[in-house]
């Protein structure tokens, strides 16, 4: 018995170093499998996108690029052998660990991202422009949207009204939303503006929610000074009140797709809808995408007995204003004579 006893001793001895291997091996393994699902492994907060085509190792090599990673093992060890991502824009931060940003990937947890409308917005096609800039979607796909009958038909409306329902903000939206989706956005939105005050407000003006955004344009394009907005409005409402042209030469300007460098009289003529210097009353709809301060400058509009304005003369970018036409003459002679003495310098 005893000659049979150590064989099996050296046998065990043979074997101890090979399951202490195992042992160690295990050991880190359970180790890496609970730094990697419980231990954060980012020193702050970092957003980042995955875009079409992309590939896990791709994602490894942006965050580790970005300086947060903390254990850039974990981090190859959990994301490369993903089978799939899904697409969008997402952000880790100091409490996220390599597994949960796995999950994340793989399940689409995306951060909204901000959808900023701002600056002049004239025409579908600048729309569509901001909006493919800053979302996945296609610029073109967005302007086909924005001027197709069918597609605004869900809103009740048609392209000619398509900037009631888009106002100039900042919207958190997910960078792979849908057009639809998007334009669902601006129209919940527009809706949320339109209260029952802001249509009290609207009616005792003698207007519309489409006839304030119309109006709201209209004062757009005729100053960028934001004090003198709700005076400018009070000239248009008290032409509309006494049934007068409102002669306003943005909308000649859109009448030729805003292309005129200087408006002619020549070009007061042309024979359009929009063309308020032949036809009375507002336009079929808005010119240009109106922000809020000329949508509140039409609601709030100053109460006087103006009923024209022109440039002033210290080219300072606001207006003088006048009750008569012969006031008005006057402070257009003084335009006159200060852009002629400008010009001869």
């Amino acid at each position: 018995m005893e000659k049979a006893v150590k064989p099996r001793k050296k046998w065990l001895l043979a074997l101890l170093p090979v399951l202490c291997g195992v042992a160690v091996a295990l050991a880190f393994s359970l180790y890496g499998a609970f730094y990697d699902r419980k231990v954060p492994n980012f020193s702050g907060t970092y957003e980042f996108y995955v875009r079409p085509g992309m590939e896990p190792s791709d994602v490894v090599d942006t965050l580790l690029k970005s300086g947060v990673v903390l254990n850039r093992k974990s981090l190859s060890r959990t994301l490369e052998p993903l089978r799939s991502m899904k697409v969008g824009h997402y952000t880790v931060d100091a409490k996220s660990s390599s597994k949960y940003v796995s999950r994340m990937l793989a399940n689409g947890w995306q951060t909204p991202v901000n959808l900023t409308l701002s600056g002049t917005i004239r025409t579908p096609q600048i729309l569509a422009r901001k909006i493919g800039n800053q979302m996945l979607v296609d610029s073109a796909a967005v302007a086909e949207f924005a001027l197709s009958e069918d597609s605004l038909a869900r809103y009740g409306i048609t392209p000619a009204l398509l900037f009631t329902i888009v106002i100039p903000d900042t919207y958190q939206v997910l960078w792979t939303s849908s057009v639809s989706e998007i334009f669902d956005r601006f129209k919940k939105e527009a809706d949320a503006y339109w209260t029952d005050q802001r249509v009290e407000l609207a009616r005792k003006q003698g207007l519309t929610p489409v006839g304030v955004a119309t109006l709201a344009s209209i004062v757009d394009g005729e100053t960028q000074y934001g004090p003198e907005q709700p005076t400018v409005a009070g000239v248009y409402l008290n032409r509309l009140r006494i049934g007068m042209l409102l002669q306003a030469d943005p909308t000649v300007a859109y009448c030729y797709g805003y292309t005129l460098n200087r408006i002619l009289t020549r070009h007061l003529e042309i024979d359009s809808p929009y063309n308020t210097y032949k036809y009375a009353g507002l336009p079929p709809g808005p010119i240009s995408c109106p922000p809020k301060s000329c949508l509140d400058a039409v609601l709030y509009a100053q109460n006087h007995n103006y009923l024209y304005f022109c440039a002033d003369p210290s080219f300072n970018g606001s207006h003088r204003f006048a009750a008569t036409y012969t006031e008005h003459l006057n402070n257009a002679r003084a335009f006159q004579r200060a852009l002629d003495a400008r010009t001869k310098r």
